[in-house]
């Protein structure tokens, strides 16, 4: 199976378990076969998602799962979107008992680990919003990573306190434009 082939395949057997027998596989065991050789040396994307805005607030943030499935630490060093003037990398500090916001250079994914985005921890800050980020829509966000390069996500605009996405949306490095991998 050429790496192609097997991108294609690993795309549908996220989306549609059944859709890999296109592809020549027809047993659940071989499409999760094919998900767990693709995952092993690429970051998974789970679960993006970012609250709708309240308001007249002109700054959002994303939230995600990183899983990287190398044998080396990888670092989430950039993101961009086209929804907001800048995007920059955040994390929570907890100073003089007030929760306080600050950029970071990155955000470590350690090898075989995990790296959470979630509310009241790292986050993707999306600063200077061209519009309200509306519940129900979406938007791309390209993430840009030390090692593995480019990855491109869908993130679903949830509800206004939302702590995690509607769904098990699932991205990795390597296929289509969604999870687009571009190595340096």
């Amino acid at each position: 199976m050429t790496t192609k082939t097997l991108l294609a395949a690993l795309s549908l057997a996220v989306s549609f378990p059944t859709g890999a027998a296109i592809f020549g596989t027809t047993a659940a065991a071989d499409t999760a076969q094919i998900v767990q050789l693709a995952e092993s040396d690429a970051i998974a994307v789970e679960a993006p998602f970012a609250r709708a805005s309240a308001g007249p607030v002109r700054n959002g943030a994303a939230f995600l799962t990183l899983r990287n499935g190398s044998g080396e630490d990888d670092r989430l060093v950039a993101a961009r979107a086209p929804v907001a003037d800048r995007v920059e990398l955040h994390t929570h500090l907890h100073e003089n008992g007030v929760m306080r916001m600050r950029q970071v250079e990155a955000i470590e994914v350690p090898a075989g680990g995990t790296a959470m985005l979630k509310p009241g921890g790292d986050h993707v800050m999306l600063m200077g919003l061209k519009a309200p980020l509306q519940e129900g829509e979406s938007f791309p966000l390209t993430l840009v990573f030390e090692k593995a390069g480019e990855i491109t996500v869908d993130v679903t605009i949830s509800g206004v306190g939302a702590m995690q996405g509607h769904g098990g949306s699932r991205h990795n490095g390597g296929h289509g434009n969604q999870g687009t991998n571009k190595s340096n």
